[in-house]
């Protein structure tokens, strides 16, 4: 099957199996290998990238069912502000261990960011409920977020 679509702001046009999913043909055929894949159903987060704007599990989500949107990956969000924002928070408060859920887990924090989800712990915890972390225990990665949503915020103030 053929599909046309959008990836990190670059076109892409890839013949491929009708069933190959999006974490798949993300990894194998453009090398973004950024996006992880951990329980391939939908259910630790890993894989979760953004399909015209949204989170969304790539592992369940064909490549071929992407005709025409706008994917980024954790490579194509390196330069968003609110990222970047991210990127240092769990740097300074130490939001990751191993890292294997760390890209997943950054861009669903970032959309709780941007949806105005991430005022408090209790927020921010709920708004994570689909990203799994074997190793942290989350409290760091949820003061991490909770610092950056703060410093973005202070920067629209100033």
């Amino acid at each position: 099957m053929s599909v046309r679509f959008t990836v990190n702001g670059r076109k892409v046009s890839a013949n491929g199996e009708a069933r190959q999913s999006l974490a798949d043909f993300l990894r194998e055929s453009m090398n973004l290998t950024g996006t992880h894949l951990g329980c391939e159903h939908g259910v630790c987060g890993a894989c979760t990238i953004n399909v015209d704007g949204q989170p969304t599990r790539s592992c369940l989500t064909l490549a071929v069912a992407c005709e025409g949107s706008e994917v980024h990956t954790i490579e194509g969000l390196q330069n968003d502000r609110v990222m970047i924002a991210l990127m240092d928070s769990f740097h300074t408060h130490h939001g990751l261990q191993c890292g294997y859920c760390t890209p997943g887990m950054l861009v669903s924090a970032r959309d709780l960011i941007l949806r105005g989800k991430a005022g408090n712990d209790a927020d921010i915890r709920r708004g994570l409920a689909g990203n799994l972390c074997r190793c942290t225990g989350y409290t760091n990665i949820v003061t991490s977020i909770a610092a950056a949503a703060a410093a973005l915020a202070a920067q629209e103030a100033a």
